[in-house]
């Protein structure tokens, strides 16, 4: 597994690395926004490993970069912030999770494995293209179009509709939605599930037909 690790601190990196390696994993060292975006455009990863707290330009706004250029490599955030508020300002900048500092290494290889997994289960093994009435969804060009009219989407809106159509005519609950597009340690308190549903049926749903249910009790079904 090739691993980009974007952090300042050496004293982090360097433990971070050799645990990696450790376990098998090859691991490249960025220490600035700036080098990570050229290292980013010039190889493929498998994951990337990234601090907040960065010289030059944050990893809030890397990840905006990294997410603008559709390169939806999992993007796992190491930080020392641990405030709610800093947890979410990274995953609605498309961060896929979050694991405060300090933690234990155990924990980070469980969570690499867990995000490499999922991605490689959602662009890898299932369908090429997802359908849903007049809805299209391809995730080799993570295009969305209705009436091949093209649909823009923000990242945290993407994987909630990959999701949605990945369980097309079934119904999810809203902790099932939050697990899988926000992580499992998203506050489950949060009201975040309900708001982008009505982003997205703002974008995709159609005036004389909706396409995303609101299940009672449940949580939601997207079907034709």
């Amino acid at each position: 597994m090739n691993i980009l690790l974007i952090e300042d601190d050496q004293r982090i990196s360097d433990f971070v690395i050799k645990g990696l390696e450790e376990n098998d994993f090859q691991v490249s060292l960025a220490t600035s926004g700036e080098q990570a975006r050229a290292m980013i455009g010039d190889n493929q990863w498998d994951i990337i490993l990234m601090d907040i707290m960065l010289p030059g330009i944050d990893g809030i706004q890397l990840t905006q970069m990294i997410r603008y250029k559709k390169i939806y490599t999992p993007i796992l955030v190491l930080s020392a912030l641990s405030d709610s508020s800093d947890k979410i300002a990274a995953l609605d900048s498309g961060a896929d999770d979050y694991l405060s500092k300090p933690f234990h290494f155990n924990e980070l290889i469980s969570r690499i494995n867990a995000l490499t997994r999922r991605t490689k289960f959602n662009y890898q093994e299932k369908e090429q293209v997802y359908r849903c009435g007049s809805l299209l969804l391809d995730p080799d060009s993570h295009a969305v179009s209705q009436n091949d009219r093209p649909i823009d989407l923000s990242p945290r809106e993407y994987k909630l509709l990959l999701f949605l159509l990945e369980n097309k005519n079934k119904a999810v609950s809203r902790t099932q939605i939050l697990n899988a597009v926000w992580g499992i340690n998203y506050d489950n308190n949060t009201n975040v599930v309900d708001v982008y549903i009505s982003y997205l049926r703002n974008k995709i749903d159609e005036s004389s037909y909706k396409l995303i249910h609101t299940i009672k009790g449940m949580g939601y079904m997207i079907k034709e």
